[in-house]
């Protein structure tokens, strides 16, 4: 029987790159290129002049155009290799000095972060292998029990705080929780959307308390503060605020949302999680047990950098032994979680070499010399409520790099200002987290829905939204009262 084939573009249609954004996006990446040329010659010899010369300034303009052509929609990895190539253009090192940096970058603290959420990400590889992840939802959902539909609530939510916590990742945890909380949710008679704010208030407060996700580490390396330090000065009230507020809203949404009649059918109310076997229980004490230690020993020692990269690996092969997990299997699991960041690694391995290229360009001396007088006689509550303004509305892409990026920008400046450690931890946190509560919609909202089986944006949003406004009150007041 003869078969044909569609065509994978509809005939008359546009190809993918003559669509409007997508046009807008490839011409701010030739402007760019092009003004970096253009400015080149000035560039290198602005940057011999001890940070006086105001054409240094032009050493930022791969930094704007990495945040635009990210704000626009384009791959955060494309927008990070167009932006080193306008850096590369305007100080075009030889291949010696390129390959230098590329070799010394390896060891920079901003690939170490990339390194260090690919280990996150093959430790999450063993906890759903030996089903270590399936144990503890169950787990904080058997400590509630059957004592009413508000305190179960409050389970899921823990359930989904301590998952997340544990991988550091908020859309990887919830997938796997999801198949485990809809069936208790379900027989509650909790709505789609009601369950799906019950796992993104839990799964936020967890992303904030998560010891070795990139972006809290990279907010502790660049403010200069251990776990303990970081969870008292800003992730600790999030969290708090965040259960709070969901404990409060969640009952408001069932309400409204009970109305619709967006119930889950009895098929879906069924449980079928797979039995949990005495391996994975044994493997979760070890697990948990190991993890209690190391948070403690990082609040305690108040240890760096270093640390996320011997506690990662010292999980991972206690978990598997725990396990008894073979050790074909446990390579296994380990490099498909790792894998799965390798791009996310080659990002920061690319943002390294930018910024040792601007450093070498010394356009943050010029903004120090230019601006410094006139910042340090202004209100350090006025410049961190920027920072974290621009942070929140104007760095996107991944969290870790948002971090990375602002401190690179404005950390000189706060350092120069005398901004303590407490407010620049509230500044990287809210600039990092807070557009994971909007304003607008954004792939953790709209995974969390979808793994709830839930089309309900409009709601999504507003819960978002009931997060995000007492969250800023809260750290606004937190920054006036650190600054003043």
């Amino acid at each position: 029987m003869q078969t044909t084939t569609k065509p994978i573009i509809a005939r008359g249609a546009p190809l993918p790159w003559h669509r409007p954004m997508n046009l807008f996006r490839i011409v701010i990446a030739i402007a760019g290129i092009v003004l970096a040329i253009v400015v080149s010659p000035a560039v290198r010899a602005a940057a011999g002049a001890g940070g006086s010369d105001p054409a240094a300034l032009w050493g930022l303009m791969p930094i704007a155009l990495y945040a635009v052509l990210a704000i626009s929609g384009m791959s955060i990895l494309v927008s990070t290799l167009v932006a080193l190539a306008a850096a590369l253009l305007l100080n075009l090192p030889t291949l010696s000095q390129a390959g230098d940096m590329l070799v010394g970058s390896l060891t920079n603290q901003v690939t170490i972060i990339g390194f260090i959420i690919a280990l996150g990400a093959g430790v999450g590889g063993v906890l759903r292998e030996t089903g270590v992840a399936q144990v503890i939802v169950g787990g904080v959902l058997r400590l509630v029990g059957h004592r009413g539909p508000r305190t179960v609530a409050l389970g899921i939510m823990l359930a989904c705080l301590v998952l997340v916590a544990s991988l550091g990742t908020l859309a990887g945890a919830l997938a796997i929780a999801a198949p485990l909380l809809i069936p208790v949710a379900a027989r509650l008679g909790y709505t789609r959307i009601a369950t799906a704010t019950l796992m993104f208030v839990g799964g936020c407060a967890g992303l904030a308390l998560a010891p070795f996700a990139g972006s809290n580490v990279a907010i502790m390396q660049a403010a200069n503060v251990g776990y303990g330090q970081y969870v008292l000065y800003g992730a600790g009230p999030l969290a708090a605020l965040t259960l709070a507020v969901g404990l409060v809203w969640v009952p408001i949404v069932q309400k409204r949302s009970a109305r619709a009649g967006n119930f889950y059918s009895a098929e879906e109310a069924a449980d079928t999680s797979a039995p949990i076997t005495s391996s994975s229980r044994r493997a979760t004490v070890v697990f948990a047990g190991l993890l209690v230690v190391l948070v403690a020993v990082a609040i305690v020692t108040g240890v760096g950098l270093i640390f996320p990269l011997m506690a990662l690996p010292l999980l991972a092969i206690a978990t598997g032994i725990g396990a008894k997990l073979p050790l074909k299997r446990w390579f296994a699991a380990m490099g498909r979680g790792m894998w799965s960041m390798a791009g996310v690694f080659a990002m920061f391995w690319l943002l390294a070499v930018l910024f040792l290229i601007i450093d070498r360009l010394q356009p943050f001396d010029t903004v120090l010399t230019l601006l410094g007088p006139q910042l340090q006689s202004s209100s350090p509550f006025l410049f961190t409520l920027i920072v974290a303004l621009i942070g929140w509305v104007g760095v996107p892409g991944a969290t870790a790099a948002q971090v990375v990026l602002i401190d690179k920008v404005f950390g000189p400046l706060a350092g120069e200002m005398g901004v303590s450690a407490g407010s620049w931890v509230i500044v990287l946190l809210f600039a990092s987290k807070a557009d994971t509560y909007g304003p607008f919609p954004n792939p953790n909202m709209v995974s969390t829905m979808g793994l709830a089986r839930s089309k309900n944006l409009r709601m999504m949003l507003l819960t978002g939204w009931m997060l995000l406004v007492p969250a800023t009150l809260m750290y606004a007041l937190m920054l006036f009262l650190e600054t003043r």
